[in-house]
């Protein structure tokens, strides 16, 4: 039957075809090489991490890497996790923020070219330090009130 015609005759619009639910966007280059960069490192360094976690099971929020003795959850910009432009991709991105530190982790985004020049792996490695030597202290105790 004609498309005007079963108009026409139920008053309805065919079903359409298309479905409804919008793709993931691609991962940028510059993001999975980054991202293959930033594994190969941690492996390479022995830290303990774990891949594409998922820190809330009803959620489809991800982050990039979890490096699970400091609870910091690694974002790589340029990733189909992160934040795009528009309002409603943000405000939903700082609830996946706010309900990461509810739980108790801390979360960072870094630009891949930051990961490309080691300066990340440095800085964890510098972290995890600090974690063990008891010097993860922010604000000093014996400052006058």
């Amino acid at each position: 039957m004609d498309v005007d015609s079963y108009f026409w005759k139920t008053k309805k619009r065919p079903p359409k075809t298309k479905p409804r639910a919008k793709l993931l966007p691609k991962a940028k280059e510059a993001y999975l090489e980054a991202e293959e960069a930033l594994f190969q490192e941690l492996e390479e360094h022995l830290i303990g991490y774990e891949r594409k976690f998922q820190f809330e099971s009803t959620k489809n929020w991800r982050f990039d890497f979890h490096i699970v003795k400091l609870k910091l959850l690694i974002e790589i910009a340029g990733s189909p996790w992160s934040v795009g432009r528009g309002g409603r991709k943000i405000a939903n991105a700082f609830n996946k923020y706010d309900l990461a530190e509810d739980m108790g982790y801390r979360h960072i985004r870094f630009e891949p070219d930051h990961i490309e020049s080691g300066y990340v792996i440095q800085w964890i490695k510098d972290q995890l330090e600090r974690l063990e030597d008891g010097t993860d202290e922010t604000i000093s105790t014996d400052r006058p009130n």
